[in-house]
């Protein structure tokens, strides 16, 4: 539920269920297995509600139930106020509360089970946009952004909630939500915030990876004054370095980042054109070869002046109008750090 307080919940969805969509603070320990809750609905269409009943009881008996009451129990001894989520707060919420409360343990319902805690977030993400002071972080790719969002508490992290770091090349090694679990995260950081707070934003396109920002939040940032990070080149690459290739290929290993870039690369080459692309991906091709951090330094500083320098300067011609600071990442930090009301701010830029 989207309130200030944090609320744990216990939802006892289908693994499928739970992967389609999502509740920040949730914990899927599925009442039903996925197969289970198949041969219920079937039986439930074919004889009626009783006999799915009785089937679900005989499905979910003995040491199977003692198992899943069991990782409740354990979920609870962390999250002693958590509620009982199913879909529509119907008879599964209904009879893991029983199970429960037979093992000494009484925990509230969700009312209107997950839809209803849906329908709140879809709320959330249509009116607190209006009523928060955004600012958006900004800068050429590689100047250190989302690193300066992360450092502040009054802050949405998009790609964090997303897991994906907003790029062609920003994949993670991990799936990313869906985009009914992305909408759901970001309305219950946005019900974090008081009306009227200050929040940093870093500056994104529509889409993050695959998934949407909602729409009321983007045109809410589509309005918002703009901090411009301004790096050089070569200390955006070498930081880009680290992050994409250092870090990553200690994660995934060389050869599938290798593969992964490439991958990426040819999702822009019509943007990039035939010839750049051929070069770059060459330039790929000899660092993996070599594996010298110049040689990789190279590649990125190609596509960084080829390919999204000139794309964000081109997007950032037009927001123009809404810069309000331009600076360091230390600069943009101290900025946010010692502005009180972002609203109250000139805009001129530095």
């Amino acid at each position: 539920m989207p309130t200030r307080t944090k609320v744990s919940y216990l939802d006892v969805r289908s693994p499928s269920e739970f992967a389609a969509g999502s509740i920040s603070g949730s914990k899927n320990l599925p009442i039903l297995s996925d197969e289970e809750r198949r041969l219920v609905g079937i039986c439930y269409k074919k004889e009626g509600r009783d006999a799915a009943i009785a089937l679900g009881h005989s499905l979910v008996a003995g040491e199977i139930k003692a198992s899943r009451v069991a990782a409740w129990r354990e979920f609870v001894t962390h999250a002693p106020d958590a509620q009982i989520c199913c879909a529509r707060g119907g008879l599964r919420s209904q009879i893991a509360a029983r199970w429960l409360f037979d093992a000494g343990i009484h925990l509230k319902r969700v009312e209107g089970g997950y839809k209803a805690l849906r329908n709140q977030c879809l709320d959330v993400l249509v009116t607190a946009p209006q009523t928060l002071a955004i600012v958006i972080v900004g800068g050429r790719t590689g100047s250190g952004k989302t690193e300066i969002i992360r450092k502040f508490e009054c802050a949405l992290d998009l790609e964090g909630i997303a897991r994906h770091r907003g790029s062609a090349f920003g994949a993670l090694r991990d799936p990313q939500p869906s985009q009914a679990t992305f909408e759901n995260h970001i309305a219950h950081a946005l019900a974090m915030f008081m009306p009227g707070q200050r929040i940093v934003i870093e500056d994104e396109s529509r889409a993050i990876g695959s998934r949407s920002v909602p729409n009321r939040l983007y045109e809410a940032m589509g309005q918002a004054p703009i901090l411009v990070v301004e790096q050089d080149r070569a200390a955006r690459a070498a930081r880009i370095y680290d992050e994409y290739v250092a870090e990553s290929a200690g994660v995934v290993g060389p050869e599938a980042l290798r593969e992964r870039h490439l991958a990426s690369l040819d999702r822009i080459k019509k943007r990039l054109g035939g010839l750049a692309h051929a070069r770059i991906a060459a330039e790929i091709e000899a660092a993996f070869a070599s594996g010298e951090r110049d040689a990789h330094l190279l590649w990125i500083s190609s596509l960084l002046e080829t390919y999204y320098d000139p794309m964000y300067d081109h997007g950032l011609k037009r927001k123009a109008s809404r810069i309000c600071f331009r600076g360091s990442p230390e600069a943009v930090c101290d900025w946010i750090t010692n502005q009180s009301d972002i609203r109250a701010m000139p805009r001129t830029s530095r």
